[in-house]
């Protein structure tokens, strides 16, 4: 918010913070009303089942938001990411306004750099001169589309260029003529043609009509020679079900539907633009021009990024790849040196990650969940989106920090050791974490994570008891009882122990109690293969009550599941 009072010098307003935003902001602005009156509206209870065409402005619209325009190199390497992602409509440059854009589209057409089944785009302004400059520019293109605008909101008439309704229309029927006559000259081409009322958002319905009916008047498209028609919300006024409403209205009332592609050039003054957009694909249009990552002028171009991956999570191809979405945020984050926001749409580097502990919770029970499903169908707990199907992993899906629960950080020990740690050993471990998270402030990672593990279960490291070997062999009473032999070191001193037991688990649990008088009773075993395979490595689990009641927990790894339970046992009589 800024007032202006006169600076000392000639005049000129220097603009001030204001004290406050206005407490009846009514007095100063107006509410947009709907120029549209459509009680009978389809669009709300239609959907989306097939992508729109798709038009990259990056190259032009992107361009010119930079503070600092993309280089030759720069916009050489966006446009061809823009062809591996699989862009059949690039907007290449306004190849009137400078020398620069006028050379970068010559070059890519000298380079024979358009594919066959790309139309290049091409912006210019209705004047004669520059319509000139602009087809120069496409001399030998295979296939072009030429886009002619002019502003017609009323607003824009009043104040940019003082003009009449009549003096705006015969602008623009002005350039689609000589537009006719350039492309007339240059039969080699196969032409495009599109029109842009510009500032469509806010300007009289009737009068939008009125203006591309004359320009449809000299273009004369047909069904198998059709013209464009772009209807931008060049600045963002309205709810997008408003936007909804004028498209709709629009594409009843346009003559020669048939031969007209109706497409969306929306702006995100107000953050709508995606819902915008979506509404406006179902209230008819074909076609979305945009950005990625809805880079552009002032708050930018709509997000054609998020618009199709939206569509790919409702089982919609959205005809663009983006199995390496990493790797497009890299280029586009190098070429116009902004960065992707963290928590962008699918595409910042936190949006597949949890950090809060009911989270992880959730999308760690949807894991184990899917895993047992058969249908196919990806169903998870916060994750519309399976990150393996953009290039990405699930090692970050669960981050740990302070915010986190037992279950956050039982899913890093298993993505990044393979461990399925016990319900009760997760809510062991978890708070020795917490302890840990809230010490640091910091978020904790996965080697962080594995240090604390290896402490807090005595697996790392000189302990008070550590075991050297040990046999395990049937007691020569017959039966079922076992006989375990160890060689344990304690200290400085290696012992033997020996004990008998029903089993292996509680013979070695016996010698450690007879030897060195420990009392503890295992009340829980859990084992598991820490991978698929013959060769895998085993890990064990045991929960064990001492005399004092309290309870320990032991874990241990091997490539022996049996050296395993003897070391789980070991690493609890650590604890005790």
């Amino acid at each position: 918010m800024f007032q202006t009072e006169p600076a000392p010098r000639a005049g000129i307003p220097v603009p001030m913070i204001a004290k406050a935003m206005l407490k009846h902001p009514e007095t100063k602005y107006r509410p947009f009303l709907s120029p549209v009156d459509l009680p009978d509206r389809q669009w709300p209870s239609r959907r989306l089942t097939k992508a729109p065409r798709w038009v990259s402005t990056d190259l032009r619209d992107g361009n010119q938001a930079l503070a600092n325009p993309m280089n030759v190199e720069q916009k050489m390497r966006f446009y061809r990411m823009l062809l591996d992602v699989g862009f059949k409509e690039i907007e290449i440059g306004f190849p009137s306004a400078s020398q620069t854009e006028f050379d970068f589209v010559r070059s890519l057409i000298e380079g024979n750099l358009i594919p066959d089944d790309v139309f290049v785009q091409v912006l210019t302004q209705s004047r004669a001169d520059l319509i000139a400059r602009t087809f120069e520019s496409l001399e030998g293109a295979k296939k072009a589309i030429v886009h002619l605008y002019n502003a017609t909101a009323p607003l824009f008439r009043r104040v940019v260029f003082r003009m009449e309704k009549a003096e705006v229309i015969e602008l623009a029927v002005t350039g689609a003529r000589t537009m006719l006559e350039e492309a007339r000259r240059r039969p080699e081409t196969t032409w495009q043609f599109e029109y842009s009322p510009e500032t469509f958002s806010f300007t009289e319905p009737e009068f939008a009509l009125e203006i591309c009916e004359r320009v449809l008047d000299v273009w004369q498209p047909t069904a198998d020679a059709p013209v464009i028609l772009n209807l931008p919300a060049t600045v963002e006024v309205a709810m997008p079900n408003v936007h909804a409403d004028q498209i709709e209205w629009f594409c009843r009332n346009i003559s020669r539907r048939d031969a007209v592609a109706i497409s969306l050039h929306p702006h995100n003054d107000r953050g709508t633009a995606v819902a915008a957009t979506e509404l406006g694909l179902l209230a008819g249009a074909d076609r979305v021009e945009g950005c990625l990552f809805g880079n552009g002028e002032r708050t930018g171009n709509v997000d054609i990024v998020t618009l199709a991956l939206n569509l790919y999570t409702q089982g919609v191809d959205p005809g663009l790849n983006f199995d390496d979405l990493g790797a497009v945020v890299r280029t586009v984050e190098h070429c116009n040196a902004l960065p992707v926001h963290p928590r962008h749409p699918y595409a910042g580097e936190l949006v597949f990650t949890a950090f809060s502990g009911s989270h992880q919770d959730a999308i760690k029970k949807g894991f184990a969940a899917h895993e047992t499903r058969n249908d196919g169908f990806w169903e998870m707990p916060y994750l519309p989106l399976d990150p393996t199907d953009v290039g990405g992993n699930y090692e970050a899906v669960i981050r740990v920090n302070s915010q986190s629960g037992k279950g956050g950080v039982a899913w890093v020990l298993e993505q990044d050791k393979g461990l399925k740690l016990p319900r009760r050993l997760q809510v062991d471990f978890s708070r020795r974490v917490q302890v840990l998270a809230d010490e640091t402030s910091k978020e904790l990672t996965a080697e962080h994570i594995w240090t604390a593990f290896e402490e807090a279960y005595h697996l790392g490291g000189r302990q008070t008891f550590e075991l050297v070997s040990f046999d395990d062999t049937r007691s020569p009473r017959g039966g079922t009882e076992r006989v375990f032999v160890g060689r344990i070191r304690k200290g400085a001193e290696e012992v033997t122990a020996s004990g008998r037991g029903n089993g292996l688990l509680s013979g070695t649990v016996a010698a450690l109690n007879d030897q060195f008088g420990l009392g503890i009773e295992i009340i829980d075993y859990q084992e598991h293969a820490l991978r698929r395979g013959s060769d895998s490595q085993a890990a064990a689990y045991v929960e064990c009550k001492l005399p004092d009641g309290r309870v320990v927990f032991g874990v241990g790894i091997d490539d022996d599941v049996a050296a395993a339970s003897v070391k789980a046992v070991i690493s609890a009589a650590n604890a005790a």
